[in-house]
């Protein structure tokens, strides 16, 4: 099992080697996939791939993502969902602000996290499946159109 130091060092060296985005935006995702699982019940029990490390996902990675697994289209609309749900009309401005300015964005953040063992995928799973899966402008906004009386 990865110790809390290594699994800091990980990180730190992922956000070096790829500094796009803020550490907040990692978070967000894993908590959006806590969500989805939690709150929204969605996933399936999937076997995953094996972990470029020995030992990853360490038993907090897997009691925290659990046994199962969100397609890359599935892990989008609960990103989708959370974000609404945390930042309402300002979910758009927020992830922007992250550098997040496309759902291709999050197959970024989703594939970094693979790689350093915070998640794990199948044999299916491609970072393209995240690309298009909604128009942030559309589906961040659209739902809170203002209506001045007539």
């Amino acid at each position: 099992m990865t110790d809390p130091a290594e699994r800091a060092q990980r990180f730190a060296q992922l956000l070096r080697d790829d500094p796009r985005y803020p550490p907040a935006a990692y978070r967000f995702v894993t908590e959006a996939l806590e969500y989805a699982q939690t709150s929204l019940g969605m996933g399936q029990a999937k076997p995953t791939e094996p972990s470029p490390f020995e030992d990853e996902p360490d038993e907090e990675t897997r009691q925290k993502i659990g046994d199962r697994h969100l397609t890359g289209q599935e892990l989008c609309e609960a990103i989708r969902q959370y974000a609404m749900d945390q930042f309402g009309y300002m979910a758009k401005c927020v992830l922007n602000n992250w550098g997040i300015h496309e759902t291709g964005d999050f197959g970024e953040i989703v594939f970094n996290l693979i790689r350093i063992g915070q998640m794990c995928k199948t044999p299916d799973d491609r970072r393209e499946d995240f690309d298009n899966v909604f128009d942030f402008d559309e589906d961040l906004h659209g739902q809170f159109k203002i209506k001045l009386p007539e």
